[in-house]
């Protein structure tokens, strides 16, 4: 049920908000209150700092703004120092600066951008210069954020099933494979279950295949809600799915099993003027033992078989007990 390549991003419209928000690094009270001010003024989400130590505390904080202001001259730590600072560490997403300072020299100017600073901008200075290069950094961000999405979408596509929306073939073989390596490193069982809808291809002959593509959708469903929380699910083929257990032994899984089902049998699903009765067959198997993916699949396609072949709507469980052998329980 879980998504092990959770995007460490946020929502894009967590991230559109942060896009409108900026720190304020500055040690002058009357000069802090004017950059808010103003800022507030154009929209902005503002968050002051005293100091540049302040200022990096509040940078190691979830979803701390990226767009940044920062003065030269602080007491203890400089704004010089806190961009060396934040462009050591690679934050990413990328957090753009903008360094404000009285030092007008080039030299001083090529020093702040060597430090990591995106803009620069001389103190006494224009209020519509400071704008226009805020809006400068606001449009690098909203840029980056959209480049994030498209990118976290492509990802999405690319290892999620286009109908049931839950992992595709490859990337449930993927899960299977690390869990396997995992439960040998940790000493613990992996199980997985087949699960194959009984007497598909009658529900598409009778009722059409956008119906089938709707039954395909609530059972992934109804998988989803009846696994673990910590347990994965994915869209194996046609009519079949695979749910792989982490930590979980033949009696765990047995249970696991029937609740998935009995989620699945004892409610009809219910499309637009008519009721589909639909049951699953499940194969299982369960392993402490190193051993490889196929050989699992294997003994669950097997398990599978059994569960048809004993009338449908069961579950039939095996387990490695030793590397090779599988037993029925």
């Amino acid at each position: 049920m879980i998504d092990p390549e959770q995007t460490e991003f946020c929502a894009p419209n967590e991230r559109a908000c942060q896009s409108n928000a900026v720190l304020i690094a500055e040690d002058d009270p009357i000069f802090r209150r004017v950059l808010q001010s103003r800022l507030q003024n154009w929209g902005y989400q503002v968050i002051t700092a005293e100091n540049g130590a302040r200022a990096w505390e509040i940078l190691q904080q979830d979803n701390a703004p990226d767009l940044l202001i920062l003065d030269w001259m602080m007491p203890g730590i400089d704004g010089l120092e806190v961009c060396r600072k934040i462009r050591e560490r690679q934050r990413n997403p990328y957090q753009y600066i903008l360094l404000v300072t009285g030092k007008d020299d080039k030299q001083d100017v090529v020093k702040g951008l060597e430090a990591g600073a995106d803009d620069y901008l001389t103190k006494p200075f224009d209020s519509g210069e400071l704008r226009a290069r805020v809006e400068v950094g606001k449009r690098f961000m909203t840029l980056q954020y959209e480049l994030i999405q498209a990118r976290e979408n492509l990802r999405y596509q690319a290892t999620h099933d286009a109908l049931t929306g839950i992992w595709s073939r490859t990337a449930i073989l993927d899960v299977l494979g690390r869990e396997l390596q995992r439960g040998v490193r940790s000493s613990s069982s992996t199980g997985i279950l087949m699960i194959d809808l009984d007497y598909f291809k009658k529900i598409n002959d009778t009722h059409g295949h956008l119906t089938g593509d709707a039954v395909l959708k609530e059972t992934a469903h109804r998988i989803n809600l009846s696994v673990r929380s910590y347990d994965f699910t994915g869209r194996y083929g046609g009519e079949e799915f695979l749910a792989v257990l982490s930590n979980c032994g033949p009696d765990d899984l047995r249970a696991v099993a029937e609740r998935v089902r009995r989620a699945i049998a004892d409610t009809p699903i219910c499309l637009e003027f008519k009721s589909i009765a639909i049951t699953v067959s499940i194969g299982g198997v369960a392993t402490s033992k190193a051993t490889t993916d196929l050989e699992l699949l294997s003994a669950a396609d097997s398990a599978l078989y059994e569960a048809k072949r004993n009338g449908r709507n069961r579950v039939e469980i095996e387990s490695f007990d030793v590397v090779g052998l599988n037993v029925t329980i």
